[in-house]
């Protein structure tokens, strides 16, 4: 089971630096035999397969079209599904079928693709409203792709039309109905599972869909024999992290005389096209406003502070990027205005707890602390209840480590155990949490676990927020280990454009202005943990 498909197709773009998508349109020009008896299902899978073959190296993913493979009956769609499971399960495959029914018949339809065909996507009409899309959505590990404004030449005439995005207001104002679209697409898109289909043959289209729906993947066909523009494509339709985009190529990779050496010069003219847009955009980048700016002067942070920030952050590992990417795509992260547990106001707020419903997530989360852990030396770990319970349990599986737990409250009836799982009086525990503000739940564990005879010297945890936790749990002895620190991760999300020059500087004046005192007592107030 993978995170989800949006977060599939960053990590595979980031893998193989690619931004193509491979169709796999087996027309029947293509599978004429020289016998010249009619094409067969087996003509349409060896040649896909020698397209895959080709160019599995480069591809971010692959697109077959269902129509040619249903063209040739029950075994042209034997064929389909043979071919997608064939394809290895990191690529993601979307299934262009251009769905679009009533809810009972789409769920019937979502079966089919990701059941029987073991697509990862599928393409869609969105026309029919948002109930005939969500039966697609069940599984946060698929994908779709609404079609707004396709490349084919007849798309404008109901596509391009001015409607009202208000229903019943007759002097509301009018927009083209991709735009509407798009915008739609945005309200549905609760989990980051919607991208939209866009043609490479109008790129002037295509900053009114980013703009409509910043966040979106944008599927854009066109590109090649439909004469679409790669380079005013990719320059449109990147988002600012410089991804968010699948150049979608079918005859011009399966008709050229080399496949494999097509798809490679393809790759080569969008990484080139993507390093113009990035030299383009670092000389006209907006610079923060001049209020964030002061408001950041206002609160400059403590020397204690900087120095957990540990000065100027360099960038994070692929591994470490990947996994800071997907918080923000669990919504384990969400930002806008949070009273946390101490009663200080944030902007930002981390819900570690869903790490527990995405198990890949999860698992790239616990291979984080294992590394982390690798310097220490203890006996055993100790979670603590409830968010470090699911965390501490992956990194013991992840890291073949015995595991023990102080329960929040003592049991009244069995062992009245106040600490579950084996350990042994002078054992060291090393104690593992989701994140670190205060320090209090730590600091409220320790008794528990020293009293039981059991040594404390480190806590871990995947995101130290800087508001104090490390200064309060040193003076206990405890030694605070973080696989990221919030800095860490505000400075990675703005410069991969996943959030704004204004919110990465609200959050850093928030941290500037935390008091990080490590006199307060452990039973005062305190978030997590």
């Amino acid at each position: 089971m993978t995170l989800s498909f949006m977060h599939r197709l960053a990590t595979r773009a980031r893998a193989v630096d690619s931004l193509l998508c491979v169709g796999l349109d087996p027309h029947d020009e293509d599978l004429r035999r020289d016998d010249g008896a009619p094409a067969t299902a087996d003509d349409a899978l060896a040649f896909c397969r020698a397209l895959v073959a080709a160019t599995r190296d480069v591809a971010l993913a692959y697109k077959p079209n269902a129509a040619f493979f249903e063209a040739l009956g029950a075994d042209g769609v034997a064929a389909l599904a043979t071919l997608v499971q064939e394809i290895e399960p990191e690529i993601p495959v979307i299934l262009d079928a251009k769905r679009g029914d009533i809810a009972s018949t789409a769920a019937a339809y979502a079966t089919a693709a990701y059941r029987r065909i073991g697509a990862s996507a599928v393409t869609l009409h969105p026309l029919l409203g948002q109930d005939s899309v969500s039966p697609f959505l069940q599984d946060r590990d698929r994908g779709v792709f609404l079609l707004c404004r396709t490349s084919n030449p007849g798309a404008a005439e109901l596509q391009n039309l001015q409607v009202s995005a208000s229903e019943g207001h007759a002097d509301a104002p009018t927009a083209p109905l991709y735009q509407v679209i798009a915008e739609t697409a945005r309200r549905w898109d609760h989990h980051g599972q919607i991208g939209l289909v866009v043609g490479a043959t109008v790129p002037g289209v295509i900053p009114t869909v980013r703009r409509a729906f910043p966040e979106a993947w944008l599927l854009c066909p066109g590109v090649g024999a439909q004469g679409g523009d790669l380079a005013a494509t990719v320059g449109k339709a990147l988002r600012p992290d410089g991804l968010g985009l699948l150049v979608s190529v079918s005859r011009g990779i399966s008709r050229a005389a080399d496949p494999g050496a097509a798809a490679a010069e393809l790759v080569a003219q969008v990484r080139q096209a993507r390093d113009t847009w990035a030299a383009h955009r670092s000389a006209t980048e907006t610079p923060v406003s001049a209020e964030v700016q002061r408001a950041v002067a206002q609160v400059r942070a403590p020397a204690s502070l900087q120095a957990s920030a540990g000065g100027p952050q360099v960038p994070l590992s692929p591994s470490l990027a990947a996994l800071a990417d997907g918080l923000l795509d669990a919504s384990c992260v969400q930002l806008g205005s949070f009273t946390l547990k101490s009663g200080l106001q944030s902007p930002i707020y981390l819900d570690l707890r869903r790490l527990s419903g995405h198990p890949q997530l999860l698992a790239h989360a616990a291979d984080a602390y294992v590394r982390l852990l690798r310097p220490l030396t203890f006996d055993r770990l100790a979670a603590l209840p409830y968010a470090g319970l699911p965390i501490g349990t992956a990194v013991a599986l992840r890291g073949n480590l015995p595991l023990c737990f102080p329960r929040k409250e003592v049991k009244q009836h069995g062992m009245r155990a106040a600490i579950e799982g084996p350990f042994a009086e002078g054992e060291t525990a090393l104690v593992i949490d989701d994140l670190a503000t205060r320090g209090t739940s730590a600091l409220e564990a320790l008794p528990k676990l020293r009293s039981a005879g059991l040594r404390v010297r480190d806590l871990a945890v995947l995101v130290d927020r800087e508001s104090g936790a490390r200064a309060r749990l040193a003076a206990e002895g405890v030694a605070l280990h973080a696989v990221f620190t919030l800095r860490q991760l505000i400075t990675h999300w703005r410069r991969s454009g996943r959030i704004g020059a204004d919110t990465a500087a609200e959050v850093e004046a928030f941290l500037a202005a935390s008091d990080p005192t490590p006199g307060l007592s452990t039973t005062a107030q305190g978030s997590k943990p």
